[in-house]
């Protein structure tokens, strides 16, 4: 039982050996044999960012205006997505908000007639308020003639009558005044909820005005296209891809190097790039990225030996001025040789000495 999962060990540990092995071999057979003490060379390849153009919202591609290989600009349009729905969409908000302005002109309106209201409900307490006083001084002065004899008890009895009506008219009017102010409390709030549907309506019209803004797909950066991934007339989801471009201002060369050299690199040491398809050209780069963690790793390191068999991922930025001096010139994929001065005081080599400036 124990026999078939040793074997199994035993096979996955030679082939990860031989891959280790053929890394290091690979390197050692590439590098070259006369550079100077303090500088060391991997082969790599030129590689560059890549930015998916994709669509925000679902729709069709109603047409695409930049070709594969084109160089485009950041904020060109290379495409454009099917608005129609979007155009109805908005002209629906616009009328919602025609309809929430004129609400809000209904609901303004009605607060001033409960104002005007008010102000005559108002203008009722205060007359039965004087009748009131009124009826109390008349109460009073019969009262007074009563106790006296020189007036009927039936009048003073009238009078007492009167000024309990008018007390009760008062207490009327100031109930009709505190409808009235209901009311306007109730017709304000209608103001303020038609205001709030006007800025909804409005909030709308912004967010699909936006939306129609980016119908137009745009490069977010300059470069190059790649390659499209839909095709005019496709429907898209949110997201959806529709071009690839490659970023020609941001190119770095990735290479490997092994344990014994990249601990000695630091990041910014100057490099040299030779294209196998430009070998006339030195290219400078500096160094951008040392990775953490060996790519080819043995399962256990116990040797110095084994341990000269870790490789480390190294990038080369090359510096985006002067890609840019050279943007119809520059391709991505090409391999090619880095060259790296691990040593500060260590001098190019004649070949490496010449690189590229303008």
């Amino acid at each position: 039982m124990k026999t078939q999962p040793m074997k199994t060990w035993l096979i996955r540990g030679g082939i990860a050996a031989a891959v280790v092995l053929a890394a290091v071999l690979l390197w050692s057979l590439l590098k070259p044999s006369d550079l100077p003490e303090g500088i060391v060379g991997g082969n790599g390849r030129l590689e560059a960012v890549e930015i998916d153009i994709a669509a925000k919202t679902p729709g069709r591609i109603r047409d695409i205006v930049a070709d594969e290989g084109q160089l485009v600009k950041a904020g060109e349009v290379v495409a454009h997505m099917d608005i129609e729905t979007l155009q109805a969409q908005q002209s629906e908000a616009k009328a919602q908000l025609a309809q929430a302005l004129n609400s809000v002109q209904i609901a303004e309106t009605q607060v001033g007639q409960r104002q005007s209201e008010r102000a005559a409900a108002l203008a009722t307490v205060r007359q039965r308020e004087a009748e009131l006083n009124a009826a109390r001084k008349r109460l009073a002065r019969s009262e007074t003639l009563a106790r006296e004899g020189a007036t009927a008890v039936q009048e003073r009895d009238d009078n007492q009558a009167a000024v309990e009506g008018a007390a009760a008219a008062v207490e009327a009017a100031r109930a009709q005044l505190s409808a009235v102010d209901a009311g306007i409390a109730a017709a304000r709030s209608q103001v303020i909820g038609a205001r709030s549907n006007v800025d909804a309506a409005r909030a709308t019209i912004t967010r699909i005005e936006a939306d129609i803004r980016d119908g137009d797909l745009r490069a977010p950066r300059g470069g190059r296209i790649q390659y499209r991934v839909a095709q005019p007339g496709e429907v898209v989801a949110g997201g959806g891809r529709v071009m690839n471009l490659v970023d020609l201002s941001d190119v770095y060369m990735t290479f490997f190097l092994p344990e014994t050299v990249a601990g000695r690199v630091a990041i910014g040491s100057e490099v040299r790039l030779v294209l196998d398809a430009a070998p006339q050209y030195v290219i400078p780069a500096r160094i951008s990225f040392v990775a953490d963690v060996a790519q080819f790793t043995p399962k256990t390191v116990e040797t110095d030996s084994e341990r000269q068999k870790l490789m480390f991922r190294v990038r080369a930025q090359i510096d985006p001025v002067l890609l840019r001096r050279h943007i119809t010139l520059v391709k991505t994929g090409l391999p090619g040789m880095a060259y790296v001065r691990i040593d500060p005081n260590a001098a190019w080599p004649q070949q490496l000495a010449d690189v590229v400036k303008e």
